[in-house]
């Protein structure tokens, strides 16, 4: 008699333990809608109450309150995984299949790219390309040299030295007792005529 109350101890408590419709369903909605919804909302969807849903959806995800439903809602995760993994047999028959509706419905693109799409899976088609990287990192020390070289020998040479004029022979200089630059000789004429309201 006491190892029949155990047993059901256990199946009612353990971790091999049947779920109730509602964490069923709890199950369902929490992977089925996996991060679009919150532990509470499917709790809320399970048929929890608003009040108790946020505690609920917190015991039956964790695993030392509810391992049978942990447990339970690993095996769903791993069940839809691997119904709704792309494989490259199913891919290649999704893509015939597709094909096929879309040139029966008389969408040629459509058809013609999902045979393609087939194509390029069964490695049909090469694809070739030449990606350049115009980054001085990818660069060797010596390919920037070179570059600095190419560049400088592209540009004239500027001299941008001026020119100091010497005092003339009046020994005159401007204000600060230094020669004009040359681009100031014959500025005041260039200014024009002084208007009679000027000072001087």
């Amino acid at each position: 008699m006491a190892e029949e109350k155990e047993e059901k101890n256990v199946k009612k408590r353990g971790p091999n333990r049947a779920l109730t419709r509602r964490q069923e369903k709890f199950v369902r909605e929490i992977v089925g809608n996996d991060g679009l919804i919150t532990g509470t909302e499917a709790a809320i969807r399970a048929g929890f109450t608003a009040r108790s849903a946020y505690q609920r959806a917190y015991e039956l995800q964790n695993p030392k309150i509810n391992p049978h439903v942990v447990a339970e809602i690993q095996r769903y995760r791993e069940e839809l995984d691997s119904l709704y993994a792309v494989d490259y047999k199913r891919h290649v028959r999704d893509m015939k299949t597709l094909r096929d509706a879309a040139s029966a419905a008389g969408s040629y693109s459509a058809a013609v790219q999902a045979e393609k799409n087939r194509g390029l899976a069964e490695g049909l088609y090469v694809s070739k390309s030449e990606v350049r990287h115009g980054s001085i990192d990818s660069m060797s020390r010596e390919d920037v040299e070179k570059e600095l070289e190419r560049i400088r020998e592209s540009f004239e040479p500027i001299d941008i030295t001026p020119e100091i004029i010497e005092p003339d022979a009046e020994g005159s200089v401007d204000a600060a007792g230094v020669g004009l630059l040359e681009t100031d000789v014959g500025r005041a004429d260039e200014d024009g005529p002084k208007d009679s309201n000027d000072e001087d």
